[in-house]
């Protein structure tokens, strides 16, 4: 969980996080998802926020049925598409979300 603070200290990567959710298309569903996965994930270092960004962006994306591929977010979000890869079925769990059944 987190925090009104939380929201407020990291106005900047929420902003960052729509302007790369617009570039992806994603639907208000998945934008509200990706946000609170990223608040809900928050990394100690500055760093890792932008992974935690592109991962938020998937995972939602995966839940709220509005797909993308890690190739597409990772473009968009400017990170590899292995920092997804390897992130995004911890962040699932951990979120206690059910992975898609393709």
């Amino acid at each position: 969980m987190y925090s009104a603070r939380d929201q407020v200290e990291n106005e900047e990567w929420l902003d960052e996080l729509e302007r790369t959710a617009e570039r992806l298309d994603f639907d208000a569903d998945a934008r509200s998802r990706a946000a609170d996965l990223f608040l809900s994930n928050l990394p100690a270092s500055e760093r890792s926020k932008r992974a935690v960004l592109a991962t938020s962006l998937y995972v939602a994306g995966l839940v709220e049925g509005d797909r993308r591929s890690q190739s597409a977010v990772a473009a968009a979000a400017d990170v590899a598409r292995l920092t997804i890869q390897q992130r995004w079925k911890p962040m699932l769990e951990d979120a206690g979300l059910d992975a898609p059944g393709w």
